[in-house]
């Protein structure tokens, strides 16, 4: 009898060390459906508490519904209008500005050339010679046809999401009823597992967007500060960019400090500018943001780390994006169970 039970738990394990690479490898496949599902899941469970407080005031669904996309068509114009400020700060430079910038740009870029070992052609400045070597051209004409690609998988995916959104506002998808057929079998664990993963998916959203603003309008602070243009620009973008882990802040953070160098006068006041900017990074996105984060979910910074690379690899950018609350799901699920609540344990 103890053979038997050995051999079904070596069985199980096997099992398990087959299926895990598989379910990764059928997210990775099938991430056009998988990525615009869980977005629209994310973006209901915003907004799921709504509606069942419409429910119990016993309003007509079709109704509710329209109350609720009213309020993301109006954070998505509220969006729209940030975006053309940000649009029109740029237009608004005049033609002595951009020529003032290219030079200073082009005194900053006479070490890249001379590291990257690029020869000059006769009348071409630094940054023409730049995008115009080897490196540069071979590198941008074998990315045109992946990036109208991605252009066209990302249109695809936001109608997904969308159709998605209002499958499980209508209660089409009912993700209570799939966790408790395919994963609990029973209906109690399932509703208070629900309930966990709502509330902690919530307060991760509302954190992330207190935390990215936060950086933004820092952002848009310190270039008002040191004279830098475009600052609704800038704090959007570091707004926009915070969301894509790990990746997005220290893109924005080398773009903008470029940007200062470009502008500003060597001395002092562009390093104290490049550090103000990596002081802002490292209070918010690595002080503050985990302090909240792992007071709200008790994951440890390396089960982060591991799982943003992971999720990384298999969706690319919305896998970074969506990294911290497939973790936060993950854990949630294992300690519900006495088998896999030493791996919740050590996510902690």
């Amino acid at each position: 009898m103890s053979v038997n039970i050995h051999t079904h738990g070596t069985t199980n394990k096997l099992l398990l060390f087959i299926v895990v690479p598989l379910v990764f490898y059928i997210l990775k496949t099938l991430n056009f459906i998988f990525i615009p599902l869980f977005g629209a899941l994310l973006v209901a469970l915003l907004f799921l508490p709504l509606m069942r407080y419409f429910s119990k005031k016993e309003y007509n669904k079709m109704v509710s519904i329209s109350i609720i996309i009213s309020i993301i068509s109006l954070l998505l114009v509220a969006i729209f209008i940030v975006m053309r400020m940000s649009a029109r700060e740029i237009l608004s430079a005049d033609q002595a500005f951009w020529d003032s910038m290219m030079k200073n740009l082009n005194k900053v870029l006479v070490p890249v050339i001379e590291i990257m070992g690029i020869e000059k052609v006769a009348g071409e400045d630094n940054v023409s010679s730049l995008l115009h070597s080897e490196a540069i051209v071979g590198f941008m004409s074998g990315k045109i046809g992946p990036v109208l690609t991605a252009i066209r998988q990302t249109v695809v995916m936001l109608l997904m999401a969308v159709f998605f959104f209002f499958l499980l506002m209508a209660g089409s998808i009912n993700v209570k009823k799939v966790m408790e057929n395919t994963i609990f079998k029973k209906r109690i664990p399932s509703m208070k597992t629900f309930v966990i993963l709502e509330k902690s998916i919530v307060k991760f959203i509302v954190v992330k967007f207190l935390i990215s603003l936060a950086t933004g309008i820092s952002f848009s602070i310190a270039c008002v500060s040191f004279g830098i243009p475009f600052p609704v620009f800038w704090g959007t973008m570091a707004f926009l960019l915070n969301f894509i882990q790990m990746v997005g802040s220290i893109v924005i953070t080398i773009v903008l400090s470029v940007f200062g160098i470009a502008l500003l006068p060597p001395g002092f006041g562009v390093v104290a500018f490049i550090f103000i900017l990596i002081a802002i990074q490292i209070l918010f996105g690595s002080v503050l943001e985990p302090i909240f984060m792992g007071k709200t979910f008790s994951i440890n910074t390396i089960t982060i780390l591991i799982m943003i690379l992971l999720w990384g690899y298999i969706w690319g950018v919305p896998g970074l994006i969506f990294s911290v609350p497939i973790t936060v799901a993950l854990k949630t699920i294992l300690e519900q169970f006495p088998k896999t609540r030493i791996i919740a344990q050590i996510m902690s």
